[in-house]
């Protein structure tokens, strides 16, 4: 419980009416969810308008409400206007909850791809040094005993600031989190206290709800841009956004490279032979944190998951984990230890063929994940590929662009397309353009297309067709989430011999796909 005036002292109000102390119990976004005694946000969304909904908001006991526009009918309502209710509901949650993230280290981690990879890479190194930790993400919220799937990258503020206080109650010291362009756009992440930030990449996507690149970069880069004179930024200087901002931050700034050769630390002799990458780490120059020096040295780090794209992750994890004074050993054995993320360059099966499963979302992730490949040691590439489903046609003419482009390095001429009919709902089919853009942009680069309209189908034809050393890949994002889980199926059938439970260990504690 909290008084109102103290809360309403951390936002800032242009008008108020029958402006009145109470004891608020507890705050509100959704009209549902409101409790005698609330304080209900309205705030105004994509498909709907909390203003909408204050009638059934003061039915469900709000004592008070927070508006953009002045709501009529209600003068006995304590009332105040915001020029912006998101930022205010953050504001409100942090200082509900007591600024929950003031009192641990936060880790706040955006790109385009490999949010969640790194947080979970991230995670894995604090866990490591016997760390208590929390970790919020696109897949799962976790912290102590608890852990939920998530629906959102990054929750709503006030559920965020909820999260915050939970873990600090449970003594959580260390918290990883994905940051989302839309959470950043929509102030979800207003008034968190981040400690450590960074910016690994950045490419096509989301344009449309940002309206265009320049707007969805600005959205990434305020994460960096807003950090302050004691905070740490980690930039990538391999990627040309990333780096811009070196000098548009307060903040302490460490760099890192993997081509380049430049930066504070470098990766060096890299090897992706197997495709799970050996490589040495160069501190270039020195760096102090909280009286603890690095001096420049040298050390090596091998990797369990597999993928050109998680070197590039661990780049910022074992950058954080300096940051926080991990030891270096204690950095190579987290790191060893950690099996990835589900469909991010996931290994799900590894015997005489190698089949891969990879959210292959967009033109940077594809770039990245061919180029894992065109390194590693294998006969022939059967690429099982789920076009994505009302993502418009920029989207999907720059993924088949990025298949062209690696298909004469990858010796690629075939393409198994699927349009995973009966494992997508509305809102991820693939329209007639969708399908009509891909096609053509095979055709004109001479790769031949076997289409089915059904993901098993699809996944049927490369399993029967490959043989020894070759590699499957499953690429695509909703439309091949099952696809690891039909193609073990399709095995267990053809290979009876195999032991089950050491067949379907990949599954275990999986989220996408299952059901």
């Amino acid at each position: 419980m909290a008084k109102l005036k103290e809360l309403l002292s951390f936002i800032n109000i242009l008008e108020s009416w029958n402006d009145r102390d109470l004891d608020v119990r507890g705050l509100a976004y959704n009209s549902r969810d409101v409790g005698q005694g609330d304080v209900f946000v309205c705030i105004k969304g994509f498909k709907t308008d909390g203003h909408r909904y204050v009638a059934e908001a003061v039915k469900n006991g709000a004592a008070a409400i927070v508006v953009e526009d002045y709501q009529s009918g209600w003068e006995d309502l304590p009332q105040y206007q915001v020029k912006d209710s998101r930022r205010a509901l953050a504001a409100l949650s942090d200082a509900f909850y007591n600024h929950p993230s003031n009192a641990m280290k936060t880790i706040g981690i955006t790109a385009t791809n490999g949010k969640t990879s790194t947080s979970f890479m991230t995670d894995a190194i604090l866990e490591e040094h016997g760390l208590k930790t929390g970790l919020i993400g696109t897949v799962v919220v976790k912290f102590g005993d608890y852990s939920e799937p998530t629906k959102l990258t990054t929750p709503e503020s006030l559920d965020l600031h909820h999260y915050f206080a939970q873990m600090r109650d449970q003594d959580v010291s260390h918290v990883t989190m994905e940051v989302s362009s839309s959470a950043l756009d929509l102030s979800r992440v207003g008034s968190v206290d981040f400690d450590i930030v960074t910016l690994n990449n950045i490419s096509r996507e989301h344009i449309d709800l940002h309206g265009s690149f320049e707007e969805y970069f600005n959205s990434k880069a305020s994460l960096i841009r807003n950090a302050g004179e004691d905070k740490w930024a980690i930039l990538n200087l391999d990627d040309s956004y990333s780096a811009s901002l070196i000098e548009e931050t307060k903040a302490n700034v460490l760099t890192f490279s993997v081509e380049t050769g430049d930066g504070d630390l470098v990766c060096k002799d890299l090897d992706l032979s197997t495709g799970r990458a050996k490589f040495n780490v160069e501190i270039r120059k020195p760096f102090t944190v909280e009286g603890k020096t690095y001096e420049p040295q040298e050390f090596p780090i091998e990797l369990s998951t597999p993928g050109y794209h998680s070197v590039y992750n661990s780049m910022v994890a074992i950058t954080v984990g300096l940051l926080n004074e991990v030891p270096i050993p204690t950095i190579q054995a987290g790191l060893k230890g950690f099996g990835g993320v589900e469909r991010r360059f996931e290994m799900v099966f590894e015997d005489d063929i190698k089949i891969l499963d990879d959210h292959f979302a967009n033109y940077g992730n594809i770039n990245v994940t061919l180029n894992t490949l065109q390194q590693m040691e294998y006969s022939n590439l059967k690429l099982v590929y789920a076009i994505r489903g009302s993502r418009g046609i920029t989207v999907n003419r720059e993924n088949a662009k990025a298949i062209v482009e690696w298909a004469p390095k990858l010796g690629l001429t075939e393409v198994i397309a699927t349009l995973s009919h009966s494992h997508v709902d509305e809102k991820d089919r693939v329209t007639e353009e969708e399908l009509r853009v891909f096609q053509e942009m095979m055709e004109e680069a001479g790769i031949h297309v076997d289409l089915y309209k059904e993901l098993d189908d699809a996944i049927h034809h490369a399993l029967s067709e490959a043989e020894k050393d070759d590699v499957v890949l499953l690429a695509g994002c909703q439309g091949m989430d099952p696809g690891a889980k039909i193609a073990l199926e399709q095995l267990n059938k053809t290979r009876p011999e195999m032991d089950e439970e050491k067949l379907y260990k990949p599954l275990k504690n999986r989220v996408a796909g299952i059901l």
